[in-house]
């Protein structure tokens, strides 16, 4: 064979795979695969928000008042709808007990915090995670969003547990403009166990406690509501659903934070 014989059997095969490989990159770029001039930066939990949480909040007490503004008397669950094991272990709730064991911040944990009357300070801690301070208790949230979730929980549980945070974005109605607005979804898990009141209802370490955050505006003033649902099949026959109310305040001059402490019920 001469060598023009050979580039003729050579050639062909090296002109398709230069072929393939522009056809190949063409494909790719069409794909989204390559980087695509004037692409907009991602945005940050933060910066994407669509509702700002920001700010000191006083709880507003117009509902359960006899569940939240004092200690309910024991055995008193009324509307949470607890199974024969949750209602043994709220009949056996003592107060004493809880203090000697360390145990003051059960009411305090992360099933309950929000219903405690009190005052929420709420920040941006970084670009990935809110941080909730509470008076009540003087307890911390933090709610971590996507990308900054750590892989595992923590190794021991906590009164907060762990909490995943996600934006979940208010789709316009029909003839409306795109409006900005929004709820906060947060799921907490690996959590100490705690109380749903502070008379001893009972929540466990393998409760799962699912937060909506809604901002509005109303009668004047800037709130916020947070729709708490706790699961939790070992003292629960159904979720426990509560909605808590907090009015924004001009600044910090009434947050006052306080060490987990529960009175006595009244007799």
């Amino acid at each position: 064979m001469n060598s023009d014989t050979r580039r003729m059997h050579v050639a062909p095969p090296l002109v398709l795979v230069l072929l393939l490989a522009l056809a190949g990159g063409v494909n790719n770029e069409a794909a989204g695969q390559a980087p695509q001039r004037g692409q907009q930066p991602r945005r940050t939990p933060q910066a994407g928000a669509p509702i700002d949480l920001t700010g000191y909040w006083v709880s507003i007490v117009t509902e359960d008042w006899r569940f939240r503004m004092v200690t309910p008397p024991k055995g008193d669950y009324a509307s949470v709808p607890l199974n024969a094991e949750g209602r043994r272990v709220a009949d056996t709730w003592d107060l004493a007990k809880d203090v000697a064991a360390g145990n003051q911040c059960k009411p305090f944990g992360v099933a309950n915090v929000m219903r405690n009357p009190g005052r929420v300070h709420i920040t941006w801690e970084n670009e990935n995670t809110l941080r909730l301070d509470i008076d009540a208790g003087t307890q911390t949230r933090l709610l971590q969003f996507g990308e900054s979730q750590p892989a595992q929980p923590p190794a021991q549980p906590s009164w907060q547990g762990h909490s995943v945070a996600t934006w979940e974005m208010r789709a316009p109605g029909r003839g409306q403009e795109q409006a900005r607005g929004g709820s906060l979804k947060v799921v907490t898990t690996h959590m100490r166990a705690g109380y749903l009141r502070k008379n001893g209802v009972p929540y466990s370490e393998n409760a799962v406690v699912t937060e909506y955050f809604d901002r509005h505006t109303d009668y004047g003033a800037e709130w916020f509501t947070v729709t708490t649902i706790v699961n939790d099949p070992k003292y629960l026959t159904d979720e426990f659903i509560t909605s808590t109310h907090f009015r924004k305040e001009p600044d910090g001059s009434k947050f006052t934070p306080s060490p987990c402490e529960t009175a006595p019920p009244a007799k």
